[in-house]
C-alpha cells in the first residue's frame, strides 16, 4: 500500500510539475490592437504556449501600454519585459547597422526585401546588436513601403524641392526629404492630420495602410508611389530569458517568430495591393506611378554616407 500510495504522489508531481513551471511572457510593442502586428503577435503567444505544451504563457501588451520603444527596450534589458516588437531605426541606435533595413531607396521590391529577411546579412547585423545589448533578434517582419502624399502632384525630385513634409523626429526620416530638396518638418504623428489640413505641411510619408487607416487621403490630393523605404518591424527576446532558454526552448521561439514574420508579413504586403487598387478606383486621392531611379540617384550617396558603401552595396546586390 506505501508503495502504491508513492507511486501515485510521483505520478500527481510529475503531471502537476509543468503546470508549477510555467513561466509567464510579457510581450509589448507599441502598435495598435487592431493591426496585423499585433495580430501577429497574438498568433506568436498562442503557438508558444501550444507547442511548449504550456510550459509559456505569454500575454501581449499593444498600444505602447508598457511604454514607448525606449522603455521597452530598457524593460527587455532588465527583464521585466521578456519580448517586443520594435523598430530597426531604434536598435539602430545601439548599432547602427541594424537600421539598414530602413535605408531609403535600397530595396527593389518586396521580394528583395523577403531575400534579406532570411540572409546572412540580416544574421550578421543582429548578432551585432546582441553582441552590444545582449537581446535576441529572431525575425523581422514586413511593416509596409512608404509612399510619399501630398497637395501637389509629384512626378519627379524637382516637384519636391522646398516643400514642407512631415517626418518623424529622427535624423533616418530626413535622408529622403532632403537629397531631394524638400523641407523635412518632425510633427508627432498624432498631429499629422491636423497638419495637413491646416496646410502646416504639404505632405506626408508613410505606407499606403497607414494613409488609409489614419484617412490622410481626406486632407491630400496626390500619393507618389516613390517606395522610399520599406518599413519593418523586428521581434525581439530580453537577453535575460534567452540566456536562461534551452536550446530546444531557443529554437522553437525562433521557429515561430519566424514563421509569424513569413505569414504576417505577406498579409500586410497583400493588404498594401488591396488598398492600391482601391484608391485607384476611386475618387479619393490620385496614385502616381512615378520613376524611382531619379529619386533614388539623389540620395542613394547620402545613405552610403550614412551605413557604408561595402554594407549597402551588399543589400543592394540581393536582389540580382
Amino acid at each position: 500500500m506505501k508503495k502504491i500510495c508513492a507511486l501515485a504522489v510521483a505520478t500527481l508531481a510529475a503531471v502537476a510539475g509543468p503546470a508549477l513551471a510555467q513561466q509567464t511572457i510579457k510581450f509589448a510593442h507599441v502598435y495598435e490592437a487592431n493591426t496585423l502586428y499585433n495580430e501577429a503577435a497574438l498568433w506568436i503567444a498562442d503557438e508558444i504556449e501550444a507547442r511548449s505544451d504550456g510550459a509559456y504563457e505569454v500575454d501581449v501588451f499593444p498600444s505602447s501600454q508598457l511604454g514607448n520603444e525606449e522603455t521597452i527596450t530598457e524593460g527587455l534589458q532588465i527583464g521585466s519585459i521578456q519580448m517586443a516588437y520594435t523598430g530597426p531605426t531604434f536598435l539602430g541606435q545601439f548599432h547602427k547597422p541594424m537600421a539598414i533595413s530602413e535605408a531609403p531607396f535600397i530595396w527593389k521590391d518586396y521580394d528583395h526585401w523577403k531575400t534579406y529577411k532570411d540572409s546572412d546579412i540580416f544574421a550578421d547585423v543582429s548578432q551585432g546588436y546582441m553582441d552590444k545589448t545582449g537581446n535576441k533578434v529572431t525575425s523581422i517582419l514586413y511593416f509596409g513601403s512608404r509612399q510619399t502624399s501630398s497637395k501637389e502632384r509629384i512626378d519627379t525630385p524637382e516637384d519636391m524641392k522646398g516643400m514642407k513634409i512631415r517626418v518623424a523626429n529622427a535624423p533616418l526620416w530626413k535622408i529622403y526629404p532632403t537629397a531631394v530638396g524638400a523641407n523635412p518638418t518632425p510633427i508627432s504623428f498624432a498631429e499629422v492630420y491636423l497638419a495637413l489640413q491646416q496646410g502646416v505641411v504639404e505632405g506626408q510619408e508613410n505606407p499606403i495602410t497607414i494613409i488609409e487607416s489614419n484617412k490622410f487621403y481626406e486632407v491630400q490630393n496626390f500619393v507618389a508611389k516613390t517606395s522610399h523605404i520599406t518599413s519593418s518591424v523586428v521581434s525581439v527576446i530580453g537577453g535575460p530569458l534567452w540566456s536562461k532558454l534551452s536550446e530546444e526552448d531557443r529554437a522553437l521561439f525562433t521557429e515561430v517568430t519566424k514563421e509569424a514574420s513569413a505569414l504576417f508579413s505577406d498579409k500586410v504586403h497583400a493588404r498594401e495591393e488591396e488598398l492600391f487598387d482601391k484608391f485607384k478606383a476611386g475618387d479619393d486621392v490620385e496614385i502616381v506611378e512615378v520613376d524611382r531611379a531619379p529619386f533614388a540617384e539623389l540620395v542613394i550617396p547620402a545613405v552610403k554616407a550614412e551605413w557604408g558603401e561595402e554594407l549597402v552595396n551588399s543589400v543592394t546586390a540581393l536582389a540580382d
